[in-house]
């Protein structure tokens, strides 16, 4: 697998990473995507280590919240193995600010308490790059 640095930050990740998109189909436009449960994402998730792809890109509004608790049940028990990369900028309540990009918006996303059990962890405020 081929790596490339994050910006400035030292980091480095895959060329390549797994959309989780298609986790969960909840809703019209994700049931469009695709509906991979529990046993599926697994399977896509094994595939993917056993090629070297360690990178998994989802969100909090893949499908409700269910692509991000899927992925963490597809990962457990490895998830030192993997880097998570997550989008907040999707709408999450009704107000002004609980939609899109700026800085308030992502650190309150980062610091809601991610569902029991899915083995996921909400990172710490987003770090500049």
């Amino acid at each position: 697998m081929d790596y490339r640095q994050l910006g400035g930050s030292g980091f480095k990740v895959p060329a390549l990473c797994l959309g989780t998109g298609t986790f969960g189909g909840r809703g019209e436009f994700f049931k469009a995507w695709g509906g991979s449960d529990v046993a599926e994402a697994t399977r896509l998730v094994d595939i993917c280590l056993e090629a070297g792809l360690t990178m998994f890109d989802s969100a909090d509004g893949y499908s409700g919240g269910a692509a991000e608790e899927i992925l963490g049940q597809a990962i457990r028990g490895r998830r030192d193995q993997v880097i998570i990369s997550t989008k907040g900028t999707f709408r999450a309540g009704p107000g002004p600010n609980d939609v899109g990009s700026s800085r308030f918006h992502l650190i309150r996303a980062g610091r809601q308490p991610a569902p029991a059990g899915h083995g996921l962890y909400r990172p710490l405020p987003v770090a500049r790059l």
